[in-house]
C-alpha cells in the first residue's frame, strides 16, 4: 500500500467513526497512528482533510451539526495530548475572536479558534452574540494583532460593517486587521470587502495562514510588536 492509499484508508475510517457519533474510537484510532506518524503528521495528512470533508458536507447540510461539533471537540481532545517538542516555540501573535452579535452558529469560529491554538496563537475566544464594540475593547484590552468576525447568515453578517465603522472611528484603520468568516462568504464572497473585512480563509485549516499575512500587512496599534511577543 503506498502513503496516499494509507492515508485515504485512514481518512475513511475517521469519517466514518466521526459519523457514527464514536469519539473514543475515533480518538483512540488518532492516537494509535500517532505512535508511528507523530501527531503534526497525523494532523495533517488525516485529521485536517477529514475536517475540511465534514465542513463541506455540512455546508451542504448532508450531515447533523451534531456531527460537525463531535469533530470539533475530538480535534481539541487530540491537541491536548500534543508533546511540548510538537508545539510552536514561539507565540505567533494574539486574536480576538467571536460571532457577530445576533450571531449563534459557534462550530466554524471553535474550529478556527482550535487551528489558531495549534499554529501558536493566543486566542481570546468572546463567544456568540457578541456587539461590534466588544470586539474592539477586547483587541486593545488583549493587545491582539488580529480581530476574527464568524457569521453564519447573510442577515447577521451585515451586522460586521459596524465593526469596521467602529474600528475606523477608533483611528484603526490600516492597524488591527478584521478577518471574517462563516458559510455566507464561501457563497459570496464579495461580501468580504463589502462589508469592511480585510481577508477571509476557505476554511479554518487556512485561518492562522490568514492571520498570519494579516498581522504582517498591518501597523498594529502603537507599542504593540508585531512578532506577537508583548514587551
Amino acid at each position: 500500500m503506498n502513503d496516499e492509499s494509507f492515508f485515504n484508508l485512514n481518512r475513511s475510517r475517521l469519517l466514518n467513526y466521526i459519523l457514527e457519533g464514536e469519539q473514543s474510537r475515533a480518538l483512540e484510532h488518532l492516537n494509535t497512528l500517532s505512535e508511528s506518524m507523530g501527531h503534526n503528521a497525523v494532523m495533517d495528512k488525516i485529521l485536517s482533510p477529514v475536517l475540511v470533508n465534514i465542513g463541506n458536507l455540512w455546508h451542504q447540510e448532508q450531515i447533523s451539526l451534531a456531527a460537525g461539533y463531535l469533530a470539533g471537540k475530538i480535534t481539541e481532545t487530540f491537541l491536548l495530548t500534543l508533546k511540548p517538542e510538537e508545539k510552536p516555540s514561539q507565540s505567533a501573535g494574539t486574536a480576538v475572536i467571536g460571532n457577530i452579535e445576533d450571531d449563534y452558529h459557534s462550530l466554524g469560529r471553535k474550529l478556527v479558534g482550535t487551528f489558531l491554538n495549534y499554529a501558536g496563537w493566543k486566542v481570546i475566544d468572546l463567544g456568540n452574540d457578541v456587539l461590534p464594540v466588544t470586539f474592539i475593547d477586547a483587541a486593545l484590552e488583549n493587545k491582539a494583532h488580529v480581530i476574527g468576525v464568524s457569521a453564519m447568515m447573510l442577515t447577521t453578517a451585515r451586522n460586521i460593517i459596524e465593526v469596521r465603522r467602529e474600528l475606523d472611528r477608533r483611528g484603526f484603520e490600516g492597524k488591527i486587521p478584521l478577518a471574517v468568516g462563516g458559510a455566507v462568504f464561501k457563497v459570496r464572497p464579495d461580501l468580504v470587502s463589502e462589508l469592511g473585512g480585510d481577508g477571509t480563509a476557505d476554511n479554518a485549516i487556512d485561518a492562522p495562514a490568514l492571520f498570519v499575512k494579516l498581522k504582517n500587512s498591518f501597523s498594529g496599534v502603537s507599542g504593540l510588536p508585531r512578532d506577537g511577543v508583548t514587551q
